[in-house]
């Protein structure tokens, strides 16, 4: 897999970057023990599975089975070939790569993804130059700074300005050697139907929007005359992907997890004020509703998010919405309350940080006081028929609460309000909760299941998955397995795996899971490697407990197996000078030969 970077260099660059750290970077992880755990980021889960062990640099979720080393992570999460990953790390830990190694990792990448990642980024210098220094550039600088910002602020940010003449921007960059329909294809241009390529941003504060690495991959313009429409952003593209991208989430990542919460604005201005302001773990959507995946991303970080949208009727529409996707991944939400239909940037403005955080984000609104004021607002309460139904509608919320005391909580409060008995409401919660929890007992039933399953695997097969547990951690062990087992398990994947290991350890490799499983190339195979190295082992494994696997898998293969295993027995006894434990072994095979004569003489 290393292909030609030097293996010495790979385990140099492995070894800078410690995968706590790194993925931390990317995943909320929390100490138990001797390993640190997370949410997984390979599938949807609300309790931790994802599991990451320092002391061999290994990460393996016991959910989905996906495991490997710090390249294998960031190859799955970021989607980065093997060059890309070993580059990525180099340049996170200071080593320098040779440029044979650069130029061959170049190759491996999609020209034109790479052509347009070089396009965003000159065009984000080149946008926020225009907006400090270009001619033409006085009106939309006069809208920033109307709006409130600064020029440290619109450096931070890298807000910039696309020059109204639609050929400044393709011309220089043809200056700069990118083939423009390259990029009217990628989506960082635009094309005319007649073939002409022009900045599609043109004569529009341009925000660029970047990806969780920080890389520039799409830009959001709005309007500072009155065109249409008044926001525009780049077009989908397999770098811009709006749904799987929250604006300023490479920024905010290190105050999210600190603080374990994020806040959730509606637009790009909402941020960059709050930023502004010193509340620097603010995010946006891409003038879209909040996706599933964008509430997964958030839950690898924190555990709560409060949502800050604008306090007009579209806003409020649509954080009910953001609260319903947050709740289905698992978060805690609140959702704040603007009043007198303003927003956040304007707010901040008129009443300052102190005000904003005391009045708005301290006193913001649990998940369930927000749904229920919200549900209020479809229906009528002089009319008795539209009660009835809101009161209906209320329970099939709280009837979905799954801690109990909220459950009590709220069906207290709503019979309070509406002069019910507290008995009443919570035999409806409960009847509820009959019909919309009936996937719970399934999925406990198959967990079982599986549980089950895993027990009642065989002894031998136990035994081989304990045993090569044991040759990963130590060499030695490895190596007398070799001579008194060689390859012969019982279950062909061990096989592979145990061939693989004695072919490692004979090269004068160390005991290092983590270095192993880069000569591995097979995904399911590299994961049961990963499984087995995770599994809780003894410092002080006994002579004794090995003997035990071995025999376990050699009673597998019949006793002729088991006979020419004594015999090794019985070799190392007389070397090792023990004549009495030679002399014992030796009656045993003694004992098994005449058991195996005395079916042939009946």
């Amino acid at each position: 897999m290393a292909g030609q970077i030097p293996e010495q260099l790979i385990e140099e660059v492995r070894k800078a970057n410690d995968i706590v750290d790194v993925i931390g970077e990317h995943v909320s992880l929390k100490k138990k023990g001797r390993n640190h755990f997370g949410l997984c980021p390979f599938h949807g889960e609300n309790t931790p599975s994802f599991s990451v062990t320092q002391e061999k640099q290994i990460f393996h979720c016991f959910g989905c089975g996906k495991g490997g080393n710090v390249f294998n992570f960031l190859m799955e999460h970021e989607g980065f070939n093997f060059y890309q990953a070993v580059e990525y790390l180099a340049n996170r830990s200071g080593i320098v790569l040779p440029e044979s190694i650069s130029s061959q990792q170049n190759q491996q990448n999609n020209q034109m993804d790479q052509e347009s990642l070089n396009a965003y980024e000159f065009l984000t210098m080149f946008y926020h130059h225009s907006l400090v220094h270009a001619n033409g550039a006085e009106e939309a600088k006069a809208y920033l700074t109307g709006r409130g910002l600064t020029e440290e602020t619109m450096k931070k940010f890298s807000v910039g300005f696309a020059p109204y003449k639609s050929d400044v921007t393709t011309t220089l960059l043809e200056k700069k050697s990118f083939h423009l329909h390259h990029l009217a294809h990628t989506g960082v241009l635009s094309e005319t139907e007649d073939g002409k390529v022009l900045d599609r941003f043109r004569g529009r504060v341009v925000f660029p929007i970047r990806n969780h690495l920080g890389k520039t991959v799409g830009f959001g313009g709005r309007t500072i005359r009155d065109e249409e429409p008044k926001y525009l952003n780049s077009p989908e593209s397999k770098l811009f992907q709006k749904g799987r991208l929250l604006y300023n989430f490479d920024q905010a990542r290190s105050e999210m997890k600190k603080l374990n919460q994020a806040i959730l604005f509606e637009g790009y201005m909402d941020v960059i004020t709050a930023d502004q302001y010193g509340i620097t773990h603010g995010v946006a959507s891409l003038g879209t509703a909040l996706t599933d995946h964008q509430a997964q991303l958030l839950k690898r970080y924190v555990d709560g998010v409060i949502v800050c949208y604008d306090g007009d009727n579209a806003g409020i529409e649509a954080a009910f919405k953001a609260a319903e996707r947050l709740k289905k991944a698992g978060l805690e939400s609140r959702i704040a309350s603007i009043p007198d239909g303003d927003d956040p940037d304007g707010y901040l403005k008129a009443n300052g940080k102190e005000a904003f955080e005391r009045k708005i984000l301290n006193q913001s609104a649990t998940y369930m006081s927000f749904v229920l004021t919200y549900l209020k607002r479809q229906y009528d309460p002089a009319i008795e028929a539209s009660r009835m139904q809101y009161i209906d509608e209320a329970i099939r919320y709280i009837a979905a609460l799954t801690k109990p005391i909220e459950r009590e909580h709220y069906a207290r409060e709503l019979a309070d309000e509406y002069n019910l008995s507290i008995d009443t409401i919570m035999g409806e919660v409960e009847s509820k909760r009959q019909h919309i929890m009936p996937d719970q007992k399934p999925r406990i039933v198959k967990e079982n299941a599986r549980k089950k399953q895993q027990r009642l695997y065989p002894a031998y097969y136990n035994a081989e998955r304990k045993l090569i547990s044991y040759m990963l951690y130590d060499a030695t062990i490895a190596e007398r397995m070799k001579h008194r087992l060689g390859a012969s398990f019982n279950v062909d994947v061990h096989k592979v795996i145990v061939t693989h290991l004695y072919a490692y350890y004979e090269t004068g490799h160390p005991a290092d899971v983590s270095q192993f499983i880069e000569r591995i190339e097979e995904p399911e195979i590299k994961n049961l490697i990963i499984e087995l190295a995770m599994q809780s082992l003894s410092p002080e494994v006994t002579e004794d407990e090995i003997n035990d696997y071995v025999y376990m898998i050699q009673s597998e293969q019949g006793d002729k197996a088991l006979i020419k295993d004594l015999f090794y027995q019985q070799k190392q006894a007389e070397l090792d000078k023990d004549y009495t434990k030679a002399a014992e072994v030796g009656m045993e095979i003694v004992k098994i030969k005449k058991r195996l004569k005395e079916p042939l003489r009946e």
